[in-house]
């Protein structure tokens, strides 16, 4: 099925589920501006998908998604280079190894930093060009770990939760216009986020994910997990009463 979109912004691009939406995208038809703050692996990305579709359609641009004051005239550049603007996907994100007994605000203030203001940074700028031509797609990946306040990592989760309540606030500001905005909350990706993590199980590849995402994305899903089998795992999480719910390992 062809894609509703010819003109995207894929933020965090340079490995993971991020670099396997690229490579989607651009293998459907679509132009594709990839961000990372791996220029390297970019170029290499770039040059691939360039060779592939035999004409240039993926262009990159180096950016730590901690600097966002560089994000509005960025993304007014990406959006020129591209020709037009469809559709943004927000994929970087970090989560460092947090230990049961850590409490390390550095590496809280960097995840926050990461998984959400940089993507409200450079979603904001996109609901400001879509609310203006009344049509786009805006897509955040978020995690099923935003659904509940897990032990394991509190700021993770505390990241993709207020993820979660800005794509929805968007959601609905922007729903008049025509806009669509969709929540992503994969589970366990193999990705380089998740390696070497223990008890991981219905495991899937970025591919797939991207699969998935995209769509979801182009279905206008409010919400999706990813796989769907996710959003059972979800209900019954949220289900657990507080008291249990603390007494678990998860």
């Amino acid at each position: 099925m062809s894609l509703p979109w010819k003109h995207a912004i894929v933020v965090g691009a340079s490995s993971g589920i991020g670099e396997a939406l690229a490579r989607r995208l651009a293998k459907d038809g679509c132009r594709v501006a990839m961000v990372a703050r791996r220029k390297d692996s970019l170029d290499r990305l770039a040059d691939e998908l360039n060779s592939a579709a035999g004409s240039t359609i993926a262009f990159t641009a180096a950016h730590d998604v901690a600097n966002r004051g560089e994000v509005p005239f960025l993304f007014q550049e990406l959006a020129k280079e591209l020709g037009g603007l469809d559709a943004i996907f927000y994929a970087a994100g970090v989560m460092p190894t947090v230990a049961v007994d850590e409490y390390n605000t550095e590496k809280d203030a960097m995840m926050m930093e990461v998984n959400t203001i940089g993507a409200m940074a450079w979603l904001n700028q996109a609901a400001v060009r879509f609310e203006r031509t009344k049509r786009g797609t805006i897509v955040g990946i978020s995690s099923i770990a935003g659904d509940r306040g897990r032990r394991g990592s509190p700021a993770y989760g505390t990241s993709k939760a207020a993820l979660n309540a800005f794509l929805e606030s968007l959601r609905n500001r922007l729903a008049r216009f025509g806009v669509k905005v969709v929540t992503i909350k994969p589970g366990f990706i193999d990705t380089e986020m998740t390696q070497g993590l223990p008890g991981l199980f219905w495991l899937i590849s970025a591919d797939r994910a991207a699969e998935l995402i995209i769509a979801a994305a182009r279905a206008g899903r409010n919400v999706a997990y990813i796989p769907g089998r996710w959003r059972i795992v979800g209900m019954v999480v949220r289900a657990i009463p507080s008291f249990l719910f603390r007494r678990l390992s998860i």
